[in-house]
């Protein structure tokens, strides 16, 4: 009953809060996107890059959440910008990975028979590879949206906003109301995220494909 309590007089600031968090974790996310899928069809090919450059963003998720947040702080200042470029690079590794992970396995044979079809590098990238790759690829960046969403409760330590100031609050004020208000919108928020990138990747892959 405490709960429902909270959620109902505190559903202004919840609903201020799962807008922000919205806002970051959508940002992140899309500009991960932007800069993986790319990169890793870049890196395919120039693979002898690839272990660099994937290793280098593995590396940054060694470093723990709030020490990242506080070097963007130290270069760019508190705030919303400081925690969308965090989390971006977060972001990074499972779709640079996966995309490159999933062009490198298509069956070469498969390729062979598109050039031997007259098809141009661009179109054997189009029309061969990323159909046949795009499983993987999504399945990189579901796994990138469900932690994003996660990660970016530690934006209320750099006065990002988000539902982690509910969750700080409550650790605060030792009130368990507080953490499940902020916790369970983010959760749910997760599974929104998963879901939306699913429904897209069964419209993206090609039937035959998903058989």
């Amino acid at each position: 009953m405490e709960l429902i309590h909270t959620f109902v007089e505190r559903k202004t600031d919840i609903w201020i809060a799962f807008q922000e968090h919205i806002v970051m974790s959508a940002t992140s996310i899309l500009s991960a996107i932007l800069i993986a899928v790319p990169l890793g069809i870049l890196l395919t090919r120039f693979r002898k890059l690839a272990e660099w450059v994937i290793g280098a963003t593995a590396v940054i998720q060694t470093v723990p959440g709030l020490a990242l947040l506080a070097f963007m702080v130290s270069f760019i200042g508190i705030g919303r910008d400081s925690a969308v470029i965090a989390f971006t690079l977060y972001a990074l590794l499972p779709i640079l990975r996966n995309t490159y992970t999933g062009i490198i396995r298509v069956d070469p044979a498969i390729v062979e028979a598109g050039r031997g079809m007259g098809m141009t590098s661009r179109q054997i990238l189009l029309k061969v590879e990323l159909p046949l790759s795009l499983p993987i690829i999504m399945a990189g960046i579901r796994t990138a949206s469900v932690f994003t969403v996660g990660l970016v409760t530690l934006a209320t330590f750099i006065g990002a906003g988000g539902l982690g100031d509910l969750i700080n609050r409550g650790l605060g004020m030792y009130r368990d109301d507080l953490i499940l208000a902020g916790a369970i919108p983010a959760a749910l928020l997760a599974i929104l995220f998963d879901l939306a990138f699913r429904f897209l990747e069964r419209v993206a892959v090609p039937r035959g494909i998903r058989l």
